[in-house]
């Protein structure tokens, strides 16, 4: 996957203002189960935010690292204990976000 520019970011990031955390990472961790529900939303909706609860044994970068190796995603944002996610959808009906094109580098 290619790598987002600090433009895509900045975009990606003002369209996660508004979106709410819809996973919470506790004592359970992240397992297999939750690797594939990540995965699945991401398919769907390419940019989500979770957060990591106190509970949780892994740091936010940890978290974020595990999440980004297991599913293919970029991690966006950390924010405190929350983490942004976008990953293009793998099929064109499920692709909802328009990324910026890069800046040519001079």
């Amino acid at each position: 996957m290619e790598l987002l520019s600090s433009s895509q970011r900045a975009y990606l990031r003002g369209l996660a203002n508004r979106l709410d955390a819809i996973f919470q990472i506790g004592k359970e961790g992240i397992g297999e189960n939750l690797i594939k529900q990540l995965d699945d939303v991401l398919e769907k909706r390419e940019l989500i935010k979770i957060s990591l609860l106190e509970t949780c044994e892994h740091s936010v970068k940890e978290a974020a690292q595990m999440i980004c190796d297991a599913t293919g995603a970029q991690s966006v944002q950390m924010i405190g204990r929350k983490i942004v996610f976008y990953r293009e959808a793998k099929k064109d009906e499920n692709r909802k976000i328009e990324l910026p094109a890069k800046k040519a580098k001079k």
